[in-house]
């Protein structure tokens, strides 16, 4: 999938840059309509069944040419007789232009979808909570799309592109260790999704930018890199399965004012190194991550999460409330979380705290949060870990500061 990634970003991706000289993107964009997906998640070879369902979500603001977007997309249906209930939740980079009157843009997505337990049969008897197959994957979404616009605030939107996921059924207890996943020939794990529906801009500003308009002075852009150290303090079960391991970190968060305001904060881009990773887990586990024996080992690691957003408010005050949410991975040097599992993870990492000023250049910063790891089902087993932590350290504001507090 990385390289009709690659491909797809090198070819499209010049064409649109060269067409948008002469605009101003709009500021926000917020989306929803109808969607259709090609076949169901038991689709086998014979047994085809389109499904249909809506999609929603919101791209920020543009820093050259890219937004970051949050999308939400939801089907329903029924094929062999089980029902195919899913949503899924993909965020990601969108990429676009405009070209006389339409905005065209590509996109990348990635995140978690959610399956009805019965997916593949409602025959379900003997089966681990009653589940014939997984009810969550990693899923990715590449694509893109047109808007035509519709009046100064709203546009029609077209897009389409190939979903990925991997769902399996799961075997019975009947069969010797129960519930495995197992992935039988036939089974699909790519899509076709067409959506179509409509975009609402809030906020539209001037989008022709005039030939004459002198150029805008450049000021530095507020930045700055971040010192901590993360501990966890306790667990809670969201997409995870797990309570028995612990996890203490020293990261380096590097922020960048990119994208403007919203709802009364800046929007930063952030982005988190974490070159030591402590885990603390149970030394024998079964493929679902419950611990079969008392004893612990302690497990390095290593973490990149280069996908994210922070929300500042006041930011020139003393004291900064904030929000930050980051996406990446984190790798180790055995399996963690079970055996059974993988030795890399995707990784989310939601924060919320504040910053204090010391001086022009040091603040000092604390905030709780939460931080989830799992594989998507790349391999059967996928415990998963969700830690609620504390963290604190100190902040370094970088190049020149045009603000006085």
């Amino acid at each position: 999938m990385r390289k009709y990634f690659l491909l797809f970003f090198a070819l499209a991706g010049p064409c649109i840059h060269s067409a948008d000289s002469q605009r101003n993107p709009p500021p926000l964009q917020i989306y929803a309509g109808y969607s259709w997906l090609s076949n169901s998640f038991n689709g086998v070879p014979g047994a085809h069944q389109p499904l249909n369902g809506m999609y929603a979500g919101v791209a920020f603001p543009e820093w050259h040419h890219l937004r970051i977007k949050i999308d939400y997309s939801l089907y329903r249906g029924a094929n062999l007789g089980a029902p195919q209930n899913v949503f899924l939740v993909m965020s990601g980079g969108q990429y676009g232009g405009t070209f006389h009157r339409e905005r065209f843009y590509i996109e990348a997505l990635a995140g978690e979808g959610a399956l009805n337990g019965t997916w593949f049969s409602t025959a379900n008897t003997g089966f681990k909570n009653g589940n014939t197959g997984t009810i969550a994957s990693f899923a990715e979404f590449l694509g893109g799309g047109v808007d035509t616009p519709l009046g100064p605030h709203a546009a029609f939107r077209v897009e389409g592109g190939v979903q990925h996921s991997n769902f399996d059924p799961i075997t019975p207890f009947s069969q010797g260790r129960g519930a495995i996943p197992y992935h039988p020939a036939g089974i699909p794990d790519y899509f076709g999704r067409i959506s179509v529906g409509v975009v609402w801009i809030p906020r539209l500003g001037s989008e022709i930018v005039p030939r004459s308009r002198p150029a805008a002075v450049r000021r530095p852009v507020e930045s700055e890199l971040v010192f901590e150290t993360l501990n966890s303090f306790g667990h809670i079960h969201l997409f995870s399965d797990i309570w028995f391991s612990y996890l203490n970190l020293v990261a380096v968060e590097y922020d960048r004012h990119s994208w403007g305001r919203i709802i009364g904060a800046d929007v930063d881009y952030s982005a988190e190194l974490m070159p030591i990773v402590i885990l603390r887990q149970p030394n024998k586990t079964d493929v679902y991550g419950d611990r079969l024996a008392p004893g612990r080992e302690t497990v390095p690691g290593v973490g990149i999460l280069p996908v994210g957003v922070r929300l500042t408010w006041f930011s020139h005050g003393r004291a900064k409330p904030f929000y930050g949410i980051k996406a990446g991975m984190t790798a180790y040097t055995k399996k963690v979380f079970s055996r059974y599992a993988s030795y890399q993870d995707f990784a989310l990492d939601q924060s919320v705290g504040a910053q204090f000023y010391v001086n022009h250049r040091i603040d000092v910063r604390a905030a709780f949060g939460l931080l989830h790891q799992s594989n998507g089902f790349v391999v059967p087993s996928n415990p998963g870990l969700d830690e609620m932590n504390w963290s604190a350290g100190l902040s370094y504001h970088l190049g020149g500061l045009n603000s006085a507090r």
